[in-house]
């Protein structure tokens, strides 16, 4: 009897201790499927295999506001003989900017010449004769149709011919916008100016650009003429000026200084003055009473 209750005693512990191991195995299970702790049993691979995905590249993207427009411009030279109307004598052609920042810069400035017609020849003969003046104008502006706004520039006709006809253009911009124009020979014009008709009429031009932001004040190529010439083709010496144009800053102060040491001196003389004549006064009051 003993031994049956010893054997239903220890029967019942296993019971017990396999139950409570049971339940902790079932907690860690779940313990390590929820929260994916260490040492947690990995999970079944599934039967079916996914393809590998392709690799993907990083792409770059350009800036597009660091990127420039290129546009294409012509825009008109006209020429005029004398006083005589503008009409179309070559064409200049660029490319325009345009900048994210909304600024305009003109670049790769090309020129075409026309040459010049037997009628043209004729009035350009006429200018070297009377040494008169040959002009050119461009538009204003690069962009906007042509309008009644032009750069002018001329130059003495007889300083273009060489062996050719030289002329050598600077152009100032800003922008779409042409604020001055400078034009005249590739060399300096000599003074005085000899009729020559050239060897060759075609014409050798020679084109700068310059962007900035305001116009010269003065044309690069200027004539001064001190004189000018008579019948003879002398030049005329310039008008001599007047002793008061040539010294009058010196005379003005001097002036000044003179008119101050008289009214110095005048004040220096009436003072006895006043004096005398008051003691004389006084000594004819005395002899009265």
């Amino acid at each position: 009897m003993a031994k049956l209750t010893l054997f239903i005693f220890f029967l019942s512990s296993l019971l017990i201790i396999s139950s409570s191991l049971a339940f902790q195995s079932d907690e860690l299970l779940v313990d390590d499927d929820e929260f994916g702790l260490e040492g947690a049993k990995p999970q079944s691979t599934p039967l079916h295999t996914s393809s590998p995905q392709p690799q993907q590249t990083p792409t770059f993207r350009k800036r597009y506001s660091d990127l420039d427009l290129d546009s294409k411009v012509q825009f008109t030279l006209e020429h005029a003989f004398g006083d005589s109307g503008f009409s179309p004598a070559g064409t200049f052609s660029a490319r325009l900017k345009s900048w994210s920042h909304g600024g305009k810069t003109l670049t790769k400035l090309r020129f075409s010449r026309n040459g010049f017609s037997d009628e043209e020849k004729d009035s350009f003969k006429n200018l070297l004769k009377g040494d008169d003046f040959y002009r050119i104008r461009l538009p204003s502006s690069v962009i906007s149709p042509p309008g009644k706004e032009f750069v002018v520039a001329s130059v003495r006709a007889r300083c273009l011919p060489r062996d050719g006809l030289d002329e050598h253009f600077v152009i100032h911009m800003e922008g779409a916008n042409i604020l001055a124009v400078s034009y005249g020979s590739l060399g300096a014009c000599q003074y005085p100016r000899q009729f020559k008709l050239p060897a060759k009429w075609s014409f050798n031009s020679h084109t700068i650009l310059k962007s900035s932001e305001q116009a010269p004040r003065t044309p690069i190529f200027t004539e001064e003429i001190l004189g000018g010439e008579n019948a003879e083709g002398e030049v005329e010496p310039p008008p001599e000026r007047s002793f008061w144009a040539k010294y009058w800053m010196y005379l003005i102060p001097l002036g000044l200084v003179v008119m101050n040491a008289v009214t110095q001196a005048a004040n220096v003389a009436e003072g006895p003055t006043g004096g005398q004549a008051g003691g004389s006064q006084v000594q004819q009051s005395a002899r009265r009473r």
